[in-house]
């Protein structure tokens, strides 16, 4: 029961910032309807049993920026990349397939991997099974970077139960 109430507060604050982010104004009106609109779903979710550790993992949130972080460079630098790639005559561009096996445990962790792989320019996971994932890369280089495990170790992955 403690770690529900701690869910339910960090909910709360996430969703009312996610407002405030998105709303961009800061007058009465607005933080107001956000925040009966932060309580109204919170209470909802309540209602419905949905907030748990698994469901809404918050001891993973400092995780989960350091992640978001990687992966908005990551996917400026793939850009960058794709776009020399397409300008640059010459045989640069060298398309494959292959399999990455998959570290983490928690089928959720496959997810979030999978995902990014598809979100990065240049490449694209085509398959997935419990012990690997197949991707598509347009380049060698790509294509030895997911190799490399390098993404897949910022990741997070703790997303048992107590």
């Amino acid at each position: 029961m403690k770690y529900r109430v701690k869910h339910i507060i960090s909910l709360g604050i996430l969703l009312f910032a996610l407002w405030i982010l998105l709303s961009g104004k800061f007058n009465v009106l607005m933080i107001s309807l956000g925040l009966a609109s932060t309580v109204v779903i919170v209470l909802i979710t309540l209602r419905m049993d949905k907030i748990d550790r698994e469901k809404y993992p918050t001891h993973m949130t400092i995780l989960l920026w350091r992640f978001w972080f990687f992966l908005g460079r990551e996917i400026i630098t793939s850009n960058i990349d794709v776009i020399r790639r397409i300008l640059k005559p010459g045989k640069n561009i060298s398309p494959q397939f292959f399999d990455i096996p998959l570290k983490h445990k928690a089928e959720l962790s496959h997810v979030i991997y999978a995902n990014s792989i598809t979100l990065t320019p240049g490449t694209v996971s085509v398959d997935m099974d419990d012990k690997t994932i197949t991707v598509h890369s347009i380049s060698l280089e790509g294509a030895n970077d997911l190799r490399s495990g390098r993404m897949e170790y910022v990741v997070p992955e703790d997303y048992g139960v107590e």
